[in-house]
């Protein structure tokens, strides 16, 4: 990625350093508010204690929330700053492979952040972008992450809403959207209320969906397997146990 510091790959915090630095760019280009660097300190915190891996119950959601990805009448994964900065070319190959629709959906929402996200990923290879239209509205919100293109999340029957805050996931469920989550606390909102949490680092998170979409792409039995095979409420409990024992 173009944004990458020049951190040399034996570095024990490379993965963090490499994060921050996107974050950081990512404010510098108007991608991302200055509010996304505290969230990205408080997600690193997670991380550090989860020990900066992929356990083994978010490896099983990310192959859940694939499998509903690719067994969905309409998927779209929602895109806000921080996660357009850290995984763009990321974002676009789980689009690719699931055959989901991006839209960009953000809480400090300008014209301008919009159109320089829809960009900054068409610069990594997506051929449409949704978001810049919001016709249509999720109810119960009174912010501007309400606003959403109609035949977009609004038309949705799967949503990928990674780094999500928690009144936009819940007021979501209540439309009854399938919600596939990424976030690294097991006790937030979000987790809470998702169809299938994944408590990961985004920036493995994706790449790991995107794997096992690859995977399990035209074969709807072994989609509907891993889909009945993930239980939302022992990944919570395993994420919340992995993150004690760090401590």
């Amino acid at each position: 990625m173009s944004d990458d510091v020049d951190v040399p790959e034996s570095h024990p915090r490379y993965e963090s350093l490499l994060t921050r630095h996107r974050i950081e760019a990512g404010v510098d280009r108007g991608i991302t508010s200055r509010q996304g660097l505290i969230a990205q300190g408080r997600g690193e915190a997670y991380d550090y204690l989860l020990g900066e891996r992929t356990i083994d119950s978010a490896d099983r959601a990310a192959r859940a929330a694939a499998a509903y990805l690719l067994s969905a009448d309409h998927a779209v994964v929602s895109v806000n700053g921080n996660a357009a900065a850290l995984v763009p070319g990321e974002l676009v190959e789980l689009s690719e492979a699931t055959g989901a629709d991006l839209e960009v959906n953000l809480f400090n929402r300008t014209e301008e952040r919009i159109e320089r996200i829809a960009d900054y990923l068409r610069e990594h290879g997506a051929s449409e972008v949704k978001g810049l239209t919001a016709d249509g509205r999720i109810p119960g919100l009174d912010h501007e992450r309400a606003k959403v293109d109609a035949d977009g999340i609004g038309d949705a029957d799967v949503v990928l809403v990674p780094l999500e805050d928690g009144d936009r996931a819940e007021a979501l469920g209540e439309m009854g959207t399938t919600e596939l989550v990424v976030d690294l606390n097991p006790l937030s909102r979000s987790a809470q209320v998702a169809t299938v949490p994944i408590v990961d680092n985004i920036i493995r998170a994706i790449p790991t969906a995107t794997d096992h979409a690859r995977d399990l792409r035209g074969d709807p039995d072994a989609q509907r397997a891993a889909i009945e095979a993930f239980d939302a409420e022992a990944a919570l409990t395993d994420a919340e146990a992995a993150i004690r024992g760090g401590v």
